[in-house]
C-alpha cells in the first residue's frame, strides 16, 4: 500500500494510492485525525480496512506534499556506507569508519515534495550544492530505548530521501548542522511504501540521476550501520514517534568527492529511484 499527502482543489488532505487513484482517507476519517502522521498510530491495519472501497480521484488530479508534513523527528546518518566513507576520507573529510551511528537531524522545512523544486543556495552563498539519495525508514509505532532485535515492530514502511547538502557550509565546523538544513534543499517522497510490501530491504537498489546521468547505484544492504541499530540509537536519544523520518545514508558517488566536483545548479533534475518504492525527481532553481 502506497500512503500520500495531498492537494486537490485548493484543499489539503491524505490517502491510499490504489494503481492509478486516489482513496481520499482524510474525507472518510471527516476529520477525526489531523494528517497522515496522526494515522499512522492507528497502525497500517486499519489504515489498509479504511482504505478499501471505490477510489475517490485519479492520482494525475492530486498534487503530492511530502508524505508526512510535521514529523516530530528527522534522523539521518552520515558516512553509512563503506565506499561512501573511502571517497569521504580521501577529500579529508573524515578519518576512521564512524563506531557507532553518526546521527544528525535535519528539519522538515528543509525539504520539499516530489515535483517541487530544490531550492539552490545561489551566487555568493554557495555553489557547492550536492545531491545524497537514501532510503528512509517511516516509524509507525513509538518507542523509547527499542532492542535492535524489535526495530522492525516499529517500521511502518519505506520511502525516498535526497538528503542535498551544502557541501562548504556542512564543513565550516564540526558542527555539519548548516549545510544540511538550507530551506528546501533536500526532498522525500513521493509516497511512503508499507512495510509488507518489502521482503527486504537491504535487497533495494538506491539510484541518482542528475540530468539523466546515473551518479549513484548501490545496494541498501551495503550501508555499515543496519535499520535494526539506526532504530535502537536513535530512540535511545528521544522517544521515536509515528511518522519519525530515518534516512539511512546515502551510497557513494556523491558530487564533492569527484574530480572535478559535480554541483547541482538551476535547471539541474535530480532524481532518486529506489527498487519496490518508486522515483522522487525535483528540478533545481535560484533561491
Amino acid at each position: 500500500m502506497k500512503l500520500i499527502s495531498f492537494e486537490r482543489q485548493g484543499a489539503i488532505s491524505f490517502g491510499a494510492v490504489v494503481g492509478d487513484q486516489v482513496v481520499d482517507l482524510g474525507k472518510r476519517l471527516a476529520g477525526r485525525h489531523a494528517g497522515l502522521r496522526q494515522l499512522l498510530a492507528a497502525g497500517v491495519d486499519t489504515v489498509r480496512e479504511l482504505a478499501a472501497g471505490q477510489p475517490d480521484y485519479p492520482l494525475a488530479d492530486v498534487r503530492l506534499l511530502l508524505p508526512i508534513a510535521d514529523p516530530v523527528h528527522i534522523w539521518c546518518l552520515a558516512v553509512n556506507y563503506a565506499e561512501h566513507h573511502q571517497e569521504v576520507e580521501s577529500a579529508g573529510r573524515v578519518q576512521d569508519l564512524p563506531k557507532q551511528p553518526a546521527l544528525f537531524a535535519r528539519y522538515i522545512d528543509s525539504f520539499v515534495a516530489q515535483g517541487e523544486e530544490l531550492w539552490h543556495p545561489g551566487a555568493g552563498v554557495s555553489e557547492q550544492f550536492d545531491y545524497e539519495g537514501e532510503l528512509a525508514v517511516v516509524i509507525g509505532k513509538p518507542g523509547h530505548r527499542i532492542k535492535a532485535e524489535n526495530a522492525f515492530d516499529h517500521v511502518t514502511g519505506y520511502t525516498i530521501l535526497n538528503d542535498g547538502s551544502v557541501r562548504d557550509w556542512q564543513f565550516h565546523t564540526r558542527q555539519i548542522t548548516p549545510g544540511k538544513n538550507f530551506y528546501r534543499s533536500g526532498a522525500i517522497g513521493p509516497w511512503i511504501v508499507t512495510a509488507d510490501e518489502i521482503d527486504d530491504p537491504y535487497e533495494l537498489r538506491i539510484e541518482t540521476r542528475l540530468n539523466g546521468q546515473v551518479v549513484q547505484s548501490d545496494k541498501a544492504g551495503l550501508m555499515l550501520h543496519k535499520i535494526a541499530r539506526f532504530i535502537e540509537y536513535a530512540s535511545t536519544v528521544a522517544p521515536l514517534q509515528p511518522g519519525d523520518i530515518l534516512a539511512t545514508g546515502t551510497p557513494s558517488g556523491v558530487g564533492f568527492s569527484r574530480k572535478p566536483p559535480l554541483w547541482m545548479k538551476p535547471g539541474d533534475i535530480c532524481e532518486v529511484s529506489i527498487e519496490k518504492i518508486g522515483r522522487l525527481r525535483n528540478t533545481v532553481i535560484a533561491a
